[in-house]
């Protein structure tokens, strides 16, 4: 049988150094089960690790890809072969944007059965960023207020849901007027444009409390008006930088309202997590959404292919996730 994976042999645009390739058929030893990928995301951090700019690198050749939902279809030596046909996680560390891979048995991430292969193939990693910046940096109570910029993107949307689960009042900046429109059609109830009235319409929407905590994905002017959002000891958590500009740090709130700037990273998260305590994390995201309590968008399934069309699609102004499969036509979207 064929493998094949989408691969890098050198860092750079993703355009130039990416190549699909027929690799190695694997074959699970002790322990060890055979996954077949049924669809894995396409990331902004996929580009981070392809263009050697990310926190942690891959050894070259590496195969590009950090989430996907595959099934079991083989169990090694000493593994229950009630395992086969099971949906589970794509194995990170190897690259998903692979058609087959091998994991540790006792290292698997089960996911539900009865929910759609697009759904699951971007359950985790955005969805669990969301719900960390709920509940580790500040005691968010029900009624409390937050705001975030990019609130289009899949960290955002997930934010929005778990915001209305938890009883929480979120306001979502975006940078045009047709996004804006999308996210208040898709649900969210609280849109504004990321502008420089910003500041003194949070001062509106909060009766002159301004906001608990706000969630900064896109650096530069946008940071800094959301730190000027936050009342007396509010949190301002960078998780991201889609702008490349320096934060300036207001110094004025800084010193008088007692900002706390920090920053989050699931990576360094999940590093220190044992394997029980990741699975209950991903438990606490997998629930809802098994539920039909939260959803997440997909924009388009590529064909493995035609990934180099899935890249530019990727680059281009939308509401949901990319997707690569082997079989696009199986995986449509929910």
């Amino acid at each position: 049988m064929k493998n094949r994976a989408i691969r890098y042999h050198q860092f750079g645009r993703p355009e130039e150094v990416l190549r699909l390739e027929e690799v190695d058929f694997p074959r699970p030893g002790e322990g060890e089960v055979l996954i077949r990928m049924l669809a894995s995301a396409v990331h902004p951090s996929d580009f981070g690790l392809i263009q050697g700019s990310y926190g942690l690198l891959r050894e070259l050749p590496a195969t590009g890809g950090r989430e996907g939902v595959g099934k079991v279809v083989e169990a090694g030596r000493g593994v229950d072969t009630k395992i086969e046909g099971k949906l589970v996680a794509m194995p990170e560390a190897s690259g998903t944007w692979r058609e087959f891979a091998l994991s540790s048995a006792e290292e698997l991430l089960l996911l539900p059965s009865l929910v759609p292969a697009d759904q699951l193939a971007v359950a985790v990693l955005n969805p669990l960023t969301a719900w960390r910046l709920l509940h580790d940096f500040e005691y968010l109570r029900e009624g409390d207020c937050i705001i975030q910029n990019a609130g289009n993107s899949a960290v955002g949307q997930s934010v929005v849901q778990f915001c209305k689960r938890l009883g929480i009042r979120c306001v979502s900046l975006v940078r045009s007027k047709d996004t804006l429109q999308r996210l208040k059609q898709w649900g969210a109830e609280e849109v504004w444009l990321d502008d420089e009235e910003v500041v003194e319409r949070a001062r509106d929407f909060t009766e002159g409390k301004n906001f608990a905590m706000a969630l900064n994905s896109v650096g530069g002017r946008s940071a800094l008006r959301l730190a000027k959002t936050l009342r007396s000891s509010g949190v301002h958590l960078t998780f991201g930088a889609m702008d490349g500009a320096q934060i300036r740090f207001p110094t004025r709130e800084l010193i008088f309202d007692d900002l706390r700037f920090v920053g989050f990273w699931l990576d360094r998260w999940k590093r220190r997590q044992s394997p029980a305590g990741l699975r209950n994390a991903v438990e606490q995201v997998l629930q809802p959404l098994a539920l039909k309590e939260v959803r997440h968008s997909i924009d388009r399934v590529f064909s493995m292919e035609d990934f180099a069309e899935a890249i530019s699609r990727n680059r281009e102004s939308r509401m949901g996730k990319v997707l690569l499969s082997p079989d696009p036509d199986g995986i449509g979207p929910s």
